[in-house]
């Protein structure tokens, strides 16, 4: 009998890694690929990037319609309560027989708040990670106790994962899926990329990408922001690629911020939206990643790129050695900056393993969803950690 899973994705970044795992499902004569677009996708603001995944080949199921036009605290709890409600509806209506989500944005949270009460199993990917410096970190860990199969990027969140009480025998680690990605796809070559952006490489270049420090006083991602954009302003000769922040608590004024900066300088650009081709595409060609994005941590070492990490939003992630933390000062990303350029750094970047492993886990992913049995997988038995041998 085949089992219908249903995949719920709301952000271009959380779909470019999704992808891979999508075109597997859709491979097993035992699997029905249902998909559930949302969030950020749905949002001409933030580039309508719906249209990439049906441009990969997917029909979409359901559109859950979310996101007000504020990004306030109370604007982002309504967008919330929309969310569960349109996750009801096209749940009932689709009727998974499991739901597979990724992360730990807030609209993952509504699609999993919503199949807790519907009864529906939930397949959870890139649980057990730690980000200190957002909301996120607190969504993630609930999604995991709402989530009945887990599917982690490292033993490190393999093993938190267990701590909150999870069976160990339903926690997989098959390494991120970033690096499927990475692996899969054809890259444009220099010429190509500068075609696609309308915008030229030089001897220097950096991909920015900030996004809201949700965790801190309102205006701390603005003077972030704002930090981080003198210290870039000094950089004339280097070009300058953004990507936009994502629909988090203040987000918009971050957007505006960027968009002034990029208004008066010729050696920047900024996109709503590269798409994974184009975004990986710039990994593989420019000299680092610059900001406090996921991606600096979890893709960019693949491509053997130095990272900036700016500030607390990705604090206790696990790290490659390319990895340079910095305050969210002008002084300090300066001296990062001026780090990764040296000579000693750049060699290094030559022999950087990636914690994230070596691909194959949508492969991995794929056959538990098709063969573990999700008969009285609903009722769960908190699993508690062994106690110590005492001395």
């Amino acid at each position: 009998m085949s089992r219908n899973v249903c995949v719920v994705t709301g952000t271009r970044a959380e779909f470019g890694l999704l992808r891979w795992l999508m075109q597997e499902i859709q491979k097993q004569r035992d699997l029905e690929l249902q998909v559930v677009a949302t969030g950020m996708h749905l949002s001409p603001e933030f580039g309508s990037t719906w249209q990439e995944i049906e441009g990969a080949g997917f029909a979409i199921d359901a559109r859950v319609e979310m996101l007000l036009s504020a990004d306030s605290n109370t604007a982002v709890t309504k967008s919330m309560g929309l969310a569960v409600i349109g996750f009801a509806e096209a749940y009932e209506r689709l009727k998974p027989d499991v739901i597979v989500l990724l992360g730990d944005r807030f609209e993952i949270f509504a699609a999993a708040s919503a199949a807790l009460i519907a009864r529906i199993p939930i397949a959870h990917l890139h649980g057990g990670e730690t980000t200190e410096g957002a909301f996120d970190e607190a969504l993630r860990h609930s999604i995991t106790k709402m989530s009945h199969l887990h599917f982690v990027a490292a033993d490190e969140y393999r093993q938190r994962v267990i701590q909150l009480g999870e069976q160990p025998e339903r926690v997989f680690n098959v390494g991120g899926m970033g690096i499927d990605a990475i692996k899969r796809l054809k890259l444009l070559n220099p010429e190509e990329l500068e075609k696609s952006l309308d915008f030229c490489l030089g001897k220097k270049n950096l991909l920015i990408t900030f996004h809201p420090v949700t965790l801190e006083g309102g205006t701390s991602s603005s003077a972030q922001m704002a930090e981080l954009l003198a210290a870039l302003g000094e950089l004339d000769d280097t070009q300058l690629i953004f990507t936009m922040p994502n629909a988090d608590t203040g987000g918009r004024e971050l957007s505006a911020m960027v968009h002034e900066f990029v208004d008066s300088r010729p050696n920047a650009c900024v996109f709503r939206s590269l798409g994974q081709l184009r975004y990986f595409s710039c990994l593989a060609l420019i000299d680092g990643v610059v900001g406090n994005s996921s991606s600096g941590l979890l893709e960019a070492p693949a491509f053997n790129v130095g990272t900036i990490n700016i500030g607390d939003r990705q604090k206790g992630r696990l790290q490659a050695d390319s990895v340079i933390n910095c305050h969210p000062t002008r002084q300090d990303i300066l001296k990062a900056l001026e780090h990764l350029y040296s000579p000693e750094f750049q060699q290094s970047l030559t022999s950087v393993a990636n914690p994230y492993g070596n691909g194959g886990a949508s492969e991995a992913i794929v056959k538990v969803l098709a063969d573990y049995p999700l008969d009285n997988i609903l009722k769960k038995q908190f699993y508690n950690l062994p106690a110590k041998a005492q001395p």
